[in-house]
């Protein structure tokens, strides 16, 4: 049986050159106390940590929980109660806490993404009332993807995300004043690509997952007009799109 030591994974991140560990597919919340250790011995050796997670946690654990982590990607499923009981045996309140806790009692770097179903969570309604609330609880600088469905497992009758729907929802997050909003699972330049809130240069061009250009100043501002981007960055040296790491390396 393979097994891996929260030392092991950091001495993997080190040797492989990787700047971070993320936790996804499986949330991280369900193996907290491996994920909170596996972040201790990376943050140890100077590897940032990630959780993918659907932000579905108690205000204790969850606090101990981000304490350890340096970002996160929260997946806010619909912005109805009835869409996270039918299909999740959830609530969205919770998840809303987890944001709002995010945002204004940490230090923790996150973004929220949003899978649209056909039929499920996609009116132009709740698209509005979820983008308003983004505003008004969490400010306009936390990056909104909206990303495309695709029919699987128990959903497998119901039809793909078409690409309209996730350009009018973009569209919505941006006259709602969201500065970062973006379309995923499709190719989409344009709503792959960062563009600075003031003068709208396209600073970062993204095609899926490929990375075409990169114009950031290393202190994370436009270069054209010295506005402040949110997020972290550095000074970037290499090749973007497939070619940015080794092909040996499949850890990131």
């Amino acid at each position: 049986m393979d097994q891996a030591s929260p030392e092991a994974i950091a001495r993997a991140a080190i040797d492989n050159g990787c700047k971070s560990v993320a936790f996804t597919y499986n949330d991280p919340v369900i193996f907290a106390e491996y994920a909170m250790d596996t972040a201790d011995a990376c943050r140890a050796r100077g590897v940032q940590t990630v959780a993918v997670t659907a932000g579905y946690i108690h205000d204790q654990a969850r606090r101990e929980f981000y304490a350890k982590m340096d970002a996160a990607n929260v997946d806010l499923k619909a912005f109805t109660d009835e869409f996270y009981v039918k299909l999740c045996g959830a609530h969205l309140k919770p998840v809303l806490d987890t944001l709002a806790y995010l945002k204004h009692e940490t230090n923790v770097w996150f973004e929220i993404t949003t899978l649209l179903i056909p039929g499920k969570n996609d009116s132009v309604e709740e698209i509005t009332a979820e983008c308003a609330w983004i505003m008004k609880e969490l400010g306009p600088d936390v990056p909104v993807h909206f990303t495309a469905f695709h029919p699987d497992y128990k959903m497998d009758d119901l039809a793909p995300t078409p690409a309209s729907m996730l350009h009018r929802s973009r569209q919505i997050a941006l006259d709602a004043g969201l500065h970062y909003v973006y379309t995923g699972n499709v190719h989409d330049s344009e709503g792959g690509t960062t563009f600075c809130p003031s003068c709208h240069a396209a600073l970062i061009v993204r095609d899926w997952h490929e990375i075409a250009s990169y114009d950031v100043t290393p202190d994370g501002k436009c270069p054209y007009c010295a506005t402040s981007i949110a997020g972290a960055f550095e000074a970037f040296h290499g090749q973007f799109g497939r070619h940015r790491i080794p092909i040996a390396i499949h850890r990131r």
